[in-house]
């Protein structure tokens, strides 16, 4: 069974270990940094009696369609991180131990600090028993505790870490039903509940930090079918968007993630993500962090001073293998980072190879051979200076004064500000996907003239203006 499993989710799993350690530790790596202080941010169930007191919840819910063949059976992973709390003792004369702050080391600075240890478990059954009577899978972690002997450089034992790990208990409840109509498709339920009997000591509201250790932390699901497919939550097909819009999805979102842009398999993660997530094949390692870049990163992290990267190093593991990661990076790998482009696309969907760069070295028509490909002057058939396009059957284009009418479909609160204001038209742009935008001036804005300098212009579509008259 494992195999199967792993086989079958080894593309999803790698979108899924970004999910399980997103936050896990953030730059700059240390136990110290004010970034580090609150953690575990997505996908923490804590025990129900600390769950009713607080922002955050004690179970998952997914609900997602499905169009099993014949005999198919269903492979269900679910994984989380089991918080274990590290202490740091040193050394006393005698054999003798006593709880610190802080270790030093030549190579690094020991905190105390809790670690994620990554937990699975893993169910297969047949589809047909899931509509005849469902399953229930309890499953638990019992309690754990180990020590861990520090040394220094000579080999002379210095101090240790001690972890403990508490007790997890859980349930994973997985129910099918069949849809009605002409279609054999069916709803399935999956819920993930932390089923721990622990409650706080003394007042109902405790220290999150007390309820961590008996949480599932970044709990996601994987789902997958030997025979048959899932269908998208988010662009199903016409007959299935009634059904799926009655299906109940609570602190997770379950996105199709099968190899090559199968449906075969569903990642449900408490992060809201696209059908078919992938990693940035540039990606040189895992960061921990999603909110930078992976090159800003890498950098920043190489040009942390030597008693910083003592203090990551011996903050977690983890935050060891980025520091070496980003001392390690080769010119070429950051090269390779910076200014990475993946939007154009000449197809649609997931499986689409980004197109090659054009070979400008020919006589391709109106291609100027002395730019890069990516550069929107390189290509002559466009020119934001000099194209026009209509607008109430006139052409419009740089010059133009126009009357601003935002659209509601696709306008937010600071372009309302801006209707019946009128403007002047700056450019006309083209998008890769076809669309045409205005780029214009405000009538009285102090800062036209900057944004003209900086080409930081506000833009607005053919649909959205009304012509006043040309300059």
């Amino acid at each position: 069974m494992t195999t199967a499993v792993d086989t079958r989710f080894a593309t999803a799993r790698q979108v899924a270990d970004a999910v399980l350690f997103e936050g896990y530790v953030l730059y700059p790596y240390r136990a110290s940094a004010a970034k580090n202080r609150l953690r575990w941010q997505f996908g923490v169930l804590v025990p129900p009696a600390w769950g009713h007191g607080s922002a955050e919840h004690s179970f998952q819910r997914t609900e997602v369609l499905l169009e099993p063949r014949r005999g198919a059976a269903l492979l269900v992973e679910l994984r989380f991180l089991h918080t274990q709390r590290r202490t740091v003792q040193r050394a006393l004369p005698g054999g003798e131990f006593e709880t610190v702050q802080s270790l030093e080391l030549p190579d690094r600075v020991l905190v105390p600090w809790d670690e994620g240890v990554e937990e699975r478990v893993e169910l297969r059954l047949d589809v047909a028993d899931l509509c005849d009577q469902g399953a229930r899978l309890p499953f638990r972690r019992p309690v754990h505790e180990e020590a861990e002997t520090v040394h220094d450089a000579s080999g002379r034992p210095v101090g240790r870490l001690l972890r403990r790990r508490e007790r997890i208990d859980g349930v994973l409840r997985l129910t099918a039903a069949e849809l009605p109509g002409p279609y054999r498709a069916l709803r399935l339920t999956a819920v993930v509940e932390n089923g721990s009997d622990w409650t706080p000591p003394g007042e109902a509201d405790a220290d999150r930090e007390a309820a961590l250790p008996r949480s599932l932390v970044s709990a996601h699901l994987m789902l997958g079918l030997t025979a048959g497919s899932f269908l998208s939550m988010t662009d199903p097909p016409e007959w299935a968007r009634s059904a799926v819009a009655q299906c109940r999805n609570e602190h997770t979102w379950p996105v199709l993630a099968g190899d090559n842009g199968a449906a075969d398999v569903v990642l449900s993660s408490p992060i809201i993500l696209e059908d078919h997530p992938h990693i940035a094949p540039e990606s040189p390692g895992t960061l921990y962090d999603a909110t930078e870049i992976d090159e800003i990163l890498a950098l920043r992290t190489a040009a942390l001073t030597d008693r910083e990267k003592r203090e990551a190093r011996g903050t977690d593991d983890r935050a060891a293998a980025v520091v070496d990661l980003a001392d390690s990076l080769p010119p070429e790998v950051l090269e390779r980072l910076h200014g990475a482009v993946r939007a154009l696309r000449e197809a649609t969907g997931p499986e689409a190879p980004p197109p090659p760069p054009p070979d400008f070295g020919g006589a391709a028509p109106g291609v100027r051979p002395d730019t890069p490909w990516w550069d929107p002057a390189a290509d002559r058939s466009v020119d934001p200076a000099t194209d026009r396009v209509l607008v109430d059957g006139t052409p419009v284009g740089a010059g133009s004064r126009v009357l601003l009418r935002p659209g509601l479909r696709r306008t937010d609160a600071q372009d309302l500000f801006l209707h019946g204001r009128s403007a002047l038209v700056e450019a006309v742009l083209h998008d890769v996907d076809g669309g045409v935008h205005l780029a214009v001036t405000v009538d009285g804005d102090p800062g036209a003239e900057l944004r003209r300098e900086q080409g930081r212009f506000l833009y607005f579509q053919p649909d959205e203006v009304a012509l006043l008259e040309e300059a």
